[in-house]
């Protein structure tokens, strides 16, 4: 009897592992005595389809399982990117020449054959100087701010900008933005699968508020936690890591509804998205990537993140409860690779980070930074 049972339970076993996985299983004295199986969802919408629709019971799903991990939505939004990218270069089946004249210093009038929507004002650095590779941040286009890997579309005139340019108010803005996307990144990967982590927003914040900031929402489960240094020291290992990989920042333009596509799963993204969209007639919507890391950013950005030298997560700050969910402002302080400090000055800079940056400071912090600018243009004049 035991041996016949013992057969039955055996052959049971074959048949569920044919469409379950089979996490744990003890067999003791030829008696199954425990056995937990996990359901492929495949294979059991095949076996209740062959049933007539018919759901045999213990196989219920469940939000929690249908729910897609940080990781699986970053790669997801990673491939949409790179099929839009793909999408749009296929528009241009034969390759168009441009004219490309260089009006920076060092090589005025410079006249550099380029190829249409494929080039990119780093390539044109390429052809001027190993200086103007590892020096330019970004590149005025017909004089307007352009990304350094962001293709040319038509013929123009370019020039580079550099953050030891006596007005460096666009780099330092470029600069500013990429450490917060740096910041989005690690705090997107930083928590376990089982709480959801939502990106909220990139505050435009001048630099000399003293941080750069990012707008996150925890899993409610987390609104009691209270970051430690050992996390912040952590978690400012994980952005280490990305910039010594030296990744290149990426720019697209994409419709609304691309952009719609990438980033279903995040409501505050959708409403960033037709925000953006209603600011052009064309509702196209900018995108950035570096790595498998895509964000809803108008840009422009430093060229890579190795760019970034001293780099320190400091602060997290909660602000208003935003339909029962706390919204936590995370900051940051940074210095590029062409402009580093000495300790006792750095030790400085990320004491004053940690102070939490309001609106209110981002506005007086954009009034002071105006005074000073209009102040050195009219000692510009005077000394003229």
């Amino acid at each position: 009897m035991a041996a016949r049972w013992a057969a039955r339970c055996l052959r049971a076993g074959r048949e569920a592992r044919r469409e379950c996985r089979v996490v744990s299983c003890r067999v003791v004295s030829c008696r199954v005595v425990s056995c937990r199986l996990r359901a492929c969802p495949a294979a059991v919408a095949s076996r209740d389809r062959a049933r007539g629709g018919r759901a045999r019971p213990g196989f219920v799903s469940t939000p929690a399982a249908s729910r897609l991990t940080s990781e699986e939505i970053i790669q997801m939004r990673n491939e949409l990117f790179t099929k839009e990218k793909e999408r749009q270069l296929s528009l241009y089946p034969r390759i168009e020449k441009i004219e490309v004249k260089y009006t920076g210093k060092s090589h005025p009038g410079s006249l550099l054959i380029m190829n249409k929507a494929l080039s990119t004002p780093y390539n044109c650095a390429m052809h001027l100087s190993e200086w103007h590779c590892k020096k330019s941040v970004l590149a005025l286009v017909d004089g307007e701010v352009w990304d350094m890997y962001r293709p040319l579309t038509k013929s123009c005139e370019i020039q580079f900008l550099t953050f030891k340019d006596e007005d460096p108010e666009e780099v330092n803005k470029a600069y500013w933005r990429s450490c917060a996307m740096i910041m989005a990144c690690v705090l997107k990967r930083a928590f376990k699968d089982e709480y959801s982590v939502n990106l909220v927003k990139a505050p435009e914040v001048p630099v000399i508020s003293g941080a750069f900031c990012y707008d996150v929402i925890l899993d409610n489960r987390l609104n009691d936690w209270q970051p430690t240094k050992d996390n912040f020291i952590s978690l400012t290992k994980d952005a280490s890591k990305l910039i010594y990989k030296d990744l290149p920042f990426e720019t697209l333009q994409v419709e609304a509804k691309v952009a719609r596509e990438i980033f279903q799963h995040n409501k505050y993204k959708m409403e960033t998205i037709e925000q953006k969209a209603s600011q052009n007639m064309e509702g196209i919507v900018t995108l950035h990537r570096f790595g498998d890391f895509v964000d809803v950013s108008e840009g422009p950005h430093i060229p890579r993140t190795s760019f970034c030298f001293q780099y320190e997560i400091t602060a997290a700050h909660n602000l208003q409860t935003n339909q029962s969910e706390l919204i936590r402002r995370f900051q940051g302080v940074s210095l590029p690779v062409h402009l580093r400090a000495h300790h006792t000055v750095w030790h400085k800079l990320l004491e004053r980070s940690k102070w939490l940056v309001t609106e209110e400071k981002i506005v007086e912090a954009e009034a002071e930074s105006h005074e000073e600018k209009g102040g050195m243009e009219e000692e510009k004049t005077l000394s003229i």
